[in-house]
């Protein structure tokens, strides 16, 4: 039996094409879809497509049995779909790439390479100390893929790294441990999913815990932090930013998060770096390769995440 699966891309056709058992269609959002669509049992959305658009597309497959995600964030897609379609994701991915951004951000924030730069197109030599990521201690919010690589890049550093998961188990704190711990790392990195339990967890009181001149960096998604609360102490002076995830996003232009202080804003690039499809892909065909064989999916998302 040939399984349909719908792919957004070349990569992504000639990487199924390759499959025993498949049969890869191409098809471009807001065009109408290849004959033989309506066959499709495994649906691709493009890397950080999850529009409306796409979820509806989804909807109107009546053969679909899977949804395959390039990325880990799953939060568009669960409850969207009827209850026979599985959602999996395409966590392990991207862990490395988005690590090296927040590392990059720690480091751009430390040793103050964008007041550099900015001195450098002033035509300022502006000579002087620094601070360092070295020795620094690190809270990172998350005991995932996205976590365990940061807490590797970072050991070079001699960086002290605490991780918080759900809950306690040996090597990772407990999500009820947040408030106590928050007051003495100096930055706190978030790389969490979005469920009801992650929505507002970054919230007025949970930046009153962290300690002055600390630095919260978001690599999650962007409610998982609430912008007014944020941006309140960002304009105090009292602590420092790294986002490369707003809520809202896209940032409307005359939002007043572009002109806080102390704050670094990415454009949702942490996994967007050379090698992106080929790391989602790898996963995603490994996953329907999965499901061919009438296995499950390893990533399959249960409940929420």
């Amino acid at each position: 039996m040939t399984v349909t699966v719908l792919v957004p891309d070349e990569y992504g056709f000639a990487a199924v094409a390759r499959l025993t058992g498949a049969r890869a269609l191409r098809y471009t959002l807001g065009e109408p879809l290849p004959a033989g669509a309506d066959e499709a049992e495994v649906f691709v959305p493009a890397f950080l497509a999850a529009r409306a658009e796409t979820v509806e597309l989804a909807r109107s497959l009546p053969k679909l049995r899977l949804v395959q995600l390039l990325t880990a964030g799953a939060e568009m897609w669960v409850g969207k779909l009827p209850a026979e379609v599985m959602i999996s994701t395409g966590r392990g991915a991207h862990g490395a790439s988005t690590a090296e951004w927040a590392i990059t951000g720690l480091l751009s924030v430390y040793r103050e390479f964008t007041e550099f730069a900015v001195a450098q197109r002033e035509h300022r030599w502006t000579q002087h100390r620094t601070d360092t990521l070295h020795g620094k201690r690190i809270l990172i919010i998350g005991a995932g893929d996205l976590a365990t690589e940061l807490r590797r890049m970072l050991a070079p550093f001699d960086t002290t790294v605490e991780l918080v998961g759900t809950s306690a188990r040996a090597g990772v704190h407990g999500a009820d441990e947040i408030p106590a711990l928050l007051p003495h790392f100096d930055a706190v990195v978030l790389m969490v999913p979005v469920t009801a339990s992650t929505i507002g967890l970054v919230d007025a009181e949970f930046l009153s815990r962290m300690a002055d001149h600390a630095i919260l960096v978001n690599a999650a998604r962007g409610p998982v932090v609430r912008t007014d609360d944020l941006l309140r102490e960002l304009q105090s002076g009292r602590l420092r930013a790294i986002l490369d995830v707003t809520d809202p996003e896209p940032l409307p232009a005359d939002h007043p998060l572009w002109d806080a202080p102390g704050l670094l804003l990415t454009p949702h690039v942490g996994g967007s770096s050379t090698g992106n499809l080929r790391r989602g892909w790898d996963i995603a065909v490994a996953e329907i390769a999965r499901y061919l064989s009438g296995e499950p999916p390893r990533n399959l998302v249960h409940g929420e995440y």
